[in-house]
Formats: C-alpha cells, structure tokens, sequence
C-alpha cells in the first residue's frame, strides 16, 4: 500500500475512534441517567417535586401532560438509538482488521463472560447477565417496596372515608403497584425483539441470542399483570361489585374493561410460550402472539397516553424494525438453486447484491408461500458476504412440518419444481466478531448445529487468504446421528471460488457418528440432488433494505419519524384536543386522544421508512440489475454444465477437507478430554445444538480447571 495512503488511513481512523469513544460516554451518561430516573420514580421527592417542577416548565398547549413524559422518558431512549446508528455506521468505517477485538481486551472480558449458571430455568448465564438480571430484580423489588410504602401511607383514614375494611384498601393499594411494577418490566420487553435495533449491538448483544431475555421479561411481566387483575377481582367481590367494576370504561380516566382485554390476549400469549406447547405447537405460539398489537394497543387504552409513554420507547423501536420487515418482506427475492443432501438437508442460494453485507453466524428468516403464506421460519445463513458477493445461502435441516414439506416438494419425482416465490427478513447478526483474538477456535456442534460454524470457517478462510491475516488453530467437533448427516460437512468450504488457498489454514475435523459402528455403505445414500430454478422478471436479488448505510439510514428514520409524530400531535392537541378540553368545559375523551396518538405514531413511521425505503431502492435497482445481467449471461442459459463446474469445484476443495477429518463411529466425543488438551492463552469454545450437549460445554469451561477456555453459548429459541 502506498505510504500516504497507509498515513491517511491511520489518521482517518484515529479520527473515528476518538469520536466513537466520545459517543460511548455521552451514550453511558445517557443509560446512567436513565438507570436514575427509573430507580428515583417511585419515590414521593420525585413524584411531588420533580415531576411538577418538569410538568411546570414544559407544559404547553401543543403536547399537553404528556409532554413532560415524552421528555422524561421517550426522548433519551430515542436519542441513545439515534447516537447508537452513527456509533455503528463509524465502526463499519474503520479496517477490517478493527473488528476483531484484541487478545487484551478479550482477557479482560474472559472472566465477565464466563458461565456460572449452566442448568436451571434461566438455561446458561454468565457473570454479566447474572449481574444485570440481579439489578433488574433489584430494582424491580425495590419499586414494588417504594411504590407500596407510599401506597399505604394515611390508607386507614382513606379506607374509613370511603367505608371500606382496611385489608380491601390495602389489597387496592397493592394491586396498583403491582400494575405500576409491571409497567416497569414492560418498558424492557420489546428491546430484545427488535432485530435490526441499533441498542442491542451497542451492549455486545444480537436478536438471536437475546430471545431469552425477552422470555424472562414476558413470564415477569404478565406474572405482575396478571397479579394486579386478580388483586383487583378480589376486591371487587370483597366490594359486592364485581359486575359494575370489569364493565367499566372510564371517560377521562383509567379504562377497566380495556385493561382486561389488554390482559386476556397477554395471558393466551403467555400460555403458549411454556416449552412443551412452543415445541409441539409452534404454529399456535407463532401465530398466538400477533395478539401483541391487541395486548399493547388496549393496554394504552387502558392507562392513558400519558402514562403510557414510559413504557412506549422500546415498543416505539420495535414498530420501526417491525415496519422495515415488512417492507423487505413484500420484495420477491431471486431464488436461483437448491441442493438436497442424502441426510434430508436442503441447501437454498439466493442470489443478492454486493452491497448485502453480513456477519458470520447471522440467521435469515425465509417465507415460502407455495408451502406457507404466514409462516416465517429462522436459519443460519452460511454463505460468507465476502467469498461470496453475489450468493446468500442458508441450510434447512428437515425436522418440522414445513421443513418436511419443502423436502417432499424438491425431491419429488413426479414434481418438476422450476420456480420457487420466496421472501426473506434480515440477515441479522453481530455489529462484530472476535475469532482473531483467540488462539485457538473449538467449535462443537450436534446435528444441525454445525451450520451457524460453516459461516465462521469461511470467513476465517476469506481473512487468511484473502486478507493474509494469521487466523486461530480451528478445531471442529460434530456429532451426527447417522452416517448419511456427515454429508453436512461437505458445505464447509465454498464451491463459487476455486483460486482460493487454503493451505494457511489450521483446520482440523473430528466427526462422531454416533447411532452406528461401522461406516455405512454409499449404495444406503440418496444421490446429491442440485436444482436450478429459473426466477421471474419480477424476482430480485436480496439486498439491503437502507442500502449500504443502513445504520444511517435507521437513524435518519428514527429521528425524522419522531419529528414527524411531534409535529403532528401537536398541531392536533393544539387546534383540536385543547379547544375542547378549556373552551367546552367537556374534557377530550382518554381513549380517543390516545387512539390518536397511536395512529399519528404509526403513520409517521411508515412515512420515514417508506422515504428512506424509496430513497434507497434506485441503488439497490441498478446493483440488481448487474447481478441479473451477469446470470443470464450464465447460469440459467446451462444448467447442467454449472451443476457439472460445482462438482468439479467441489471435488476441488473436498481434497483438503477429507485431508483435515477424522470420523469416529459408535461413540460420543470426550468434551472435557479435548478441551483440555487445547493449548494457547486464549482458547475459544463455541457450542452449538442440542441443550445437554450446550450445558455439558458451559459446564467444563466454567470448571474453573483451565482458564484459558472462553466459552460462547449459540442458541436459536424463536
């Protein structure tokens, strides 16, 4: 490289970290504050001094009495979103070599990261999720406490005024708070569903691996709903007015009936998220919880706007992402090959546009309506943006019902499947990796497991023979059930680029099989089975929904969609709600102003997305348009001559693949043994597949026996 060119790069980027180092405090200082004003709430100094003085100095006649919540609540979480897009947008900027996360700061982490709890209910926990999920509780704990404490104060004068015995005033009082705690809970909920939300990447965090997160969020949240109905049902039958009280919807004030409802579709959410229905009943969970909108749109009907903008932020998020999804979802996406593997596997390849970039061990969700319309399905994509520009690939073992029925389809003898209409969301996966910071890279994997590290391999190929970067030892030890899955191992390396060297690579396979004791004979395997489609004029290549500055893109349409929603509610408040609530002496209904506001909140998002959406879809067009000129210059004039070429690639690579494994029949793998045995300061150990074999993992790195192993759970619980 040349000299100045090298300078001027080193400057730019040093020019990058320092801003992004000034980001990460001014975004600190804002959690901080954050962290404060949910831990003073609760107290009487906040609530008669704080909140008053705020209320005092912003009320006006264009935002009303949510203004000061908007500004207390609504506004830093947004603000931190926005801050957190830029924040990312600049990392991608700088080298790639920058991404990886030095041995240094990986020491630092290793202990944090560590698991201390393997098996339990919360499944596998390191230091730093036990440590925030006591703070949670804690804070939890001590809002219920302040909340009640306070509930209490002066109640037997209360509960004598109003003719009540003293327990159904107190259990009044305690229902409230537990409504008010829960509230709380719900603020966090929708943070870890938000998949391309900038807050995740900016705690380490991915949507895949925060899926448990919002499980303990959902069973804490409607455990403290569903307390707070049942305290008050007591009372109303302690009060002889049980009928009177659930039909209640109040003008101006807190709507009952709305709560119930709010609380009904929670509580047939809730019951189908326990594991055993999830797991038997996917379609009953998956389709059970678009009762979302019921949930939070009664649940804002139920407490008032004002009010509900405390809580609002994240779900205020997650309809951004939500309406992004859906705009990518309607695109039809050009899928042009499938290979059918004798272990009942189907590869899927889409073709896509360079500028579609992604991580190692991202999941794409895929929509195929010939098998259905609804359902969306999650996979690991194990194709790497890199080695492959103009190829997205994912890897679908058949194990459920729509698994099984895309098999049968593509299989089939009697089917000739030309064409396949599919959609997909994402890809979505981590801001960065770290694989270069260990010396060592042991992978473990069970079945279909193996597929989140067939995108590492490649990218750790693309980094030593590409990049010419030193990579890690890799160590990779899968277990099958049959011999016919060891064909899963033939996806590793990438077929598409022949000119690559591999000889740099430390690659080393051992493979268990662990139902049989002897090979099985090729005559008992289905032949590898390759299938070209032939897409429509209307398909397109898979591409980036924002373009390639999607960070900024995303913050551009946090920040203007709220611009937007401020510009009109106050425009509303101020020439509609305010006239009616001081010139008619009839106060503006709770419900509608906050129907209202929800409408207004909606439209503003689908105006900001649909702008950088359209903004976006000129460029995406003309890459599209090149990736299509250059395929039917190619693939779809031979068909059989390309499926010809990849076996001869394949063949290819396959040289140094069966070079580098070791198949061991009728026996399971000795985890510890070979764990053990890794040398280097820094070993690094991801697991993949089936909870035992994730937990048996977590166990021995945690053992506290060898302290170079830094363990690394992957788990995909949608």
């Amino acid at each position: 490289m040349d000299p100045t060119v090298k300078m001027q790069s080193s400057s730019s980027d040093g020019a990058i970290r320092a801003l992004r180092s000034a980001m990460r405090v001014l975004l600190l200082v804002i959690f901080l504050g954050c962290l404060v004003m949910w831990a003073v709430m609760p107290t009487n100094t906040y609530r008669e001094k704080w909140l008053l003085q705020i209320q005092e100095n912003t009320v006006s006649t264009f935002f009303g009495g949510q203004g000061a919540t908007m500004l207390i609540y609504t506004f830093p979480v947004l603000l931190a979103a926005v801050l957190g897009c830029v924040y990312l947008h600049l990392g991608k900027k700088l080298n790639s070599t920058n991404k990886f996360k030095s041995s240094t700061e990986e020491d630092r982490l290793a202990l944090w990261k560590k698991p201390v709890l393997v098996k339990g209910p919360l499944g596998i926990v390191s230091m730093t999720e036990l440590l925030f999920f006591f703070m949670f509780i804690a804070l939890l704990v001590w809002s219920f406490l302040e909340f009640l404490h306070n509930g209490f104060h002066g109640i037997e004068a209360t509960a004598a005024k109003k003719g009540e015995k003293l327990w159904v005033s107190k259990l009044g009082a305690a229902a409230l708070r537990l409504g008010l705690t829960g509230n709380v809970v719900l603020t966090f909920l929708f943070f870890p569903v938000a998949r391309g939300s900038s807050i995740l990447p900016l705690f380490g965090l991915t949507s895949e691996g925060s899926i448990k997160y919002h499980i303990w969020l959902g069973h804490i949240c409607l455990a403290l709903f569903t307390s707070h109905g049942v305290c008050y049902i007591i009372r109303w039958i302690a009060k002889h007015n049980l009928l009177e009280e659930i039909r209640e919807w109040d003008r101006t004030g807190v709507s009952i009936l709305a709560g119930e409802i709010s609380l009904v579709g929670g509580l047939v959410m809730w019951v189908t998220t326990f594991p055993k229905i999830r797991r038997k009943k996917f379609e009953l969970f998956f389709y059970t919880h678009y009762l979302y909108i019921i949930f939070m749109l009664f649940f804002i009907l139920h407490v008032g706007i004002s009010y509900a903008f405390i809580s609002l932020p994240s779900f205020y998020l997650f309809l951004v992402d939500r309406f992004l999804r859906f705009l990518q979802s309607q695109r039809k996406v050009r899928l042009v090959s499938a290979r059918l593997l004798p272990c009942e596997t189907v590869e899927l390849n889409f073709s896509k546009t360079p500028g579609l970039q992604y991580s190692p061990m991202s999941i794409m969700f895929v929509n195929l309506p010939s098998i259905s319309k609804l359902q969306w399905h999650p996979f690991t994509v194990t194709s790497n943006s890199n080695l492959e520009q103009e190829n997205l690939s994912v890897v679908i073992k058949c194990d459920g019902s729509w698994s099984k029925k895309l098999h049968q389809m593509l299989s089939s003898s009697s089917s000739s499947v030309n064409h396949l209409e599919a959609s997909i969301e994402g890809p979505y996966g981590p801001a960065s990796t770290n694989f270069l910071g260990h010396d060592t890279l042991v992978m473990v994997s069970g079945g279909s497991g193996i597929t989140p590290f067939i995108s590492i391999i490649r990218e750790l190929i693309f980094t030593s023979s590409v990049l010419k970067i030193k990579t890690p030892k890799i160590l990779l030890i899968s277990s099958f059930k049959n011999s016919s899955d060891l064909t899963t191992l033939e996806l590793i390396l990438p077929i598409s680029n022949p000119s690559l060297d591999l000889s740099a690579m430390h690659l080393q396979i051992e493979a268990y099989v662990t139902r049989e004791k002897e090979p099985a004979t090729t005559e008992n395997f289905n032949a590898l089975q390759a299938l070209w489609f032939r897409p429509k004029a209307t398909d397109i290549p898979a591409s980036p929904i924002l373009g390639p500055n999607s960070w900024l893109w995303l913050g551009a349409v946090i920040s203007s969609s709220f611009i937007i929603f401020l510009v009109l509610i106050g425009l509303l408040t101020r020439y509609y709600i305010y006239p009616i609530d001081h010139n008619t002496g009839d106060y503006y209904p709770t419900s509608a102003q906050a129907t209202l506001n929800v409408l207004l909140i909606c439209i503003s998002i689908a105006m900001a997305a649909s702008g950088a959406v359209l903004w976006n879809k000129k460029k995406n067009t003309m890459e599209a348009r090149q990736v299509q000129n250059i395929e039917g210059s190619s693939a779809y004039t031979s068909p059989a001559s390309f499926y010809n070429q990849d076996k001869e690639l394949e063949s290819f690579h396959s040289q140094s693949l069966v070079q580098s494994t070791k198949v061991c029949y009728g026996g399971r793998p000795d985890l510890k043994g070979m764990l053990f045995e890794c040398k280097g300061k820094s070993v690094g150990v991801l697991a993949s597949g089936p909870k035992k074999m994730r937990h048996e993992v977590a166990t021995i790195c945690s053992s506290g026996l060898a302290d170079n192993l830094h363990f690394e759970s992957i788990s995909f619980s949608w």
